[in-house]
C-alpha cells in the first residue's frame, strides 16, 4: 500500500528550466510551452509579447540566477485569448440604515503561452 507522500511524488512534474517574471504588480512562473493567465494586456490573439522584468531563472539541475532586482534577458510569449475571471459578488450592508448594495465584478485576464525563456 502506497502512502500519500509517495503518490504526490509520482504525480509531481519536475521542470529543469523555468523563470519567474513580474507584470501587472504580480509575479508569475514561466515554463516554456505552458499557458498562464495574467492581468489584462491590450492586444489581439496571436500577438507577441516580451517581458523584460525577469526576477529568477532556473537553468538546470542545481543552477539558477537571482536578479538584483532584475536579470538581463527576456521572456517571449504569445497571446492565446482575452477572457474574464468568474463573477465575484460584492455585497455592502449597513445595519439599521436600510443600506444594501449588491454589485458583481469580473476581472479581465489575458491568457498567454510562454514561447521562449532567454
Amino acid at each position: 500500500m502506497s502512502t500519500c507522500r509517495e503518490v504526490l511524488m509520482v504525480h509531481q512534474e519536475k521542470y529543469d528550466r523555468y523563470a519567474i517574471f513580474a507584470t501587472g504588480g504580480k509575479q508569475y512562473q514561466a515554463i516554456e510551452g505552458k499557458t498562464v493567465a495574467i492581468e489584462k494586456i491590450n492586444g489581439e490573439a496571436g500577438a507577441i509579447l516580451e517581458f523584460d522584468s525577469v526576477l529568477f531563472r532556473k537553468l538546470g539541475e542545481g543552477q539558477f540566477e537571482v536578479g538584483t532586482p532584475v536579470l538581463p534577458g527576456k521572456i517571449t510569449a504569445s497571446i492565446v485569448k482575452q477572457t474574464k475571471d468568474p463573477k465575484l459578488i460584492v455585497f455592502k450592508f449597513k445595519r439599521r440604515n436600510k443600506v444594501r448594495v449588491k454589485n458583481g465584478h469580473r476581472q479581465p485576464k489575458t491568457v498567454i503561452r510562454i514561447e521562449k525563456i532567454a
